[in-house]
């Protein structure tokens, strides 16, 4: 992920795709969008998140959403919509799903849950790379031979850190998902 967080933003409705790029603008990259079409030309691998109106004047977010996954864009996508959710969207591979009209706190919130997302995905992958190292010199040295090495110990801590920085997103994803409950 870049610095500074990338959003598209596909909005056909004029007025909130204003209001919504002022708000997100003065903490993101933001293109925004009106038309499924542009969507498509805009979206690659440099968005982190894509913000996707499921009705769209062109085409629908859903057609927009299956070709930025057959292309394996690396972002997560949000679908915001005057569509009360229903059943369908079992099958959407969409990270969240925000239901308009979106008080700036409420945007806000969506794009920092995607970005803990990332930030989760990240971490973890990184362990886990580390924890298969620390698993295979357990397998290949001695207990004596890893007791003496500073790089194991090093890898060590390093994976224990890694543990409690994802501990602390999940308790504060926690956190979100009660704040939101009351």
């Amino acid at each position: 992920m870049a610095d500074t967080p990338s959003i598209l933003l596909v909005e056909d409705e004029d007025t909130l795709r204003e209001a919504y790029t002022r708000i997100l603008e003065t903490s993101y990259d933001v293109t925004a969008v009106a038309t499924g079409e542009a969507a498509m030309d805009a979206v690659s691998d440099d968005i982190d998140i894509v913000l996707l109106d499921r009705r769209l004047s062109d085409m629908r977010g859903d057609e927009v959403l299956r070709e930025i996954q057959a292309n394996n864009y690396d972002c997560y996508v949000a679908m915001v919509t005057a569509v009360d959710p229903d059943f369908d969207i079992i099958e959407m591979g969409i990270d969240d799903y925000l239901v308009k009209p979106l008080s700036t706190d409420g945007l806000e919130e969506a794009v920092e849950r995607l970005l803990s997302l990332a930030e989760y995905d990240s971490k973890y992958q990184e362990l886990s790379q580390k924890r298969v190292k620390r698993n295979i010199l357990a397998q290949e040295r001695s207990p004596a031979e890893l007791h003496k090495s500073k790089e194991y110990e090093q890898l060590t801590a390093e994976i224990e850190s890694l543990e409690n920085e994802l501990a602390d997103i999940a308790d504060d994803a926690d956190e979100v998902k009660r704040e939101l409950q009351l």
